[in-house]
């Protein structure tokens, strides 16, 4: 039998981590329960099979794992509240950013296997990047915890001190990432496309261009330079772009969103 996982906070990352968890057929919709105080938003849920409620003292009492997906300013009270349900027998993972393990442990007072894991959005379809540290956990948790964001994504493993630069990265990325398709999209309109074709055709440009390093794990220069012919339309364009602080204006945005959650 599998473990029953509960996820407390069904807004928008819980909700996609339930979706991911059914999709990938990690969990069975009988084995998750999610939380969350308006649970009329949640029927979408139900509906597939997934118990949904507003009790988080019994929803943790259910589960093996306990998933905290819930916003920061919300973790102290709802700790405090779950608190006597939680033992070692449960492994603890935290997708709350800028919430520190230590943190964490000075609320629940008691030692258990703790994770810290940060997904984004595209959890939702098993295309997240997750990067997870952990304290006080056996091989075992932490080999089944990689294995639940596995079939949610890629997962890497790092060192707690840089969770919130992985936030940054690969969280707030997904919104960088948009926000160019979204710029892509509308000059593609401007030279001649109908919106929904320039969204495919960009959409699957940055796709592909992802899958590139990913598969073949090589620098994003080196297949910038197959590209880039000599008095060519994409060296221009490459110039243009830099020479209005592309680069630079990303590199300040992922520095300025670092410096709003950082704990140095």
């Amino acid at each position: 039998m599998g473990k029953h996982i509960t996820i407390i906070g069904g807004g928008n990352l819980g909700s996609a981590i339930a979706e991911g968890l059914l999709k990938s057929r990690f969990a069975k919709a009988s084995d998750i329960t999610i939380t969350k105080r308006n649970i009329a938003t949640l029927q979408s849920l139900k509906k597939k099979g997934i118990t949904i409620t507003d009790d988080n003292n019994e929803a943790v009492k259910k589960g093996d794992v306990v998933i905290l997906a819930v916003k920061p300013f919300q973790v102290a009270d709802v700790l405090l509240g779950i608190k006597n349900e939680l033992s070692n027998k449960k492994i603890f993972i935290s997708v709350v950013t800028g919430v520190l393990i230590g943190e964490m442990e000075n609320i629940i007072e008691k030692q258990l296997p703790l994770f810290r894991a940060m997904p984004n959005t595209a959890i939702a379809i098993q295309q997240s990047m997750t990067c997870v540290c952990s304290k006080d956990a056996t091989a075992e948790q932490v080999e089944y915890v990689n294995d639940l964001f596995e079939k949610l994504g890629k997962v890497v493993t790092i060192d707690e001190k840089l969770m919130e630069a992985a936030t940054i990265l690969g969280a707030c990325g997904i919104a960088y990432a948009l926000r160019f398709i979204r710029a892509s999209i509308q000059g593609g309109i401007e030279i001649g496309f109908d919106a929904a074709t320039a969204s495919l055709i960009a959409s699957q440009t940055v796709k592909g261009s992802a899958e590139l390093l990913i598969q073949t794990g090589r620098h994003p220069e080196q297949e910038i330079d197959k590209v880039t012919t000599p008095k060519g339309c994409t060296i221009a364009g490459l110039n243009e772009v830099e020479h209005q602080g592309f680069s630079s204006s990303l590199i300040k945005d992922v520095v300025v969103s670092y410096k709003k959650i950082a704990k140095d």
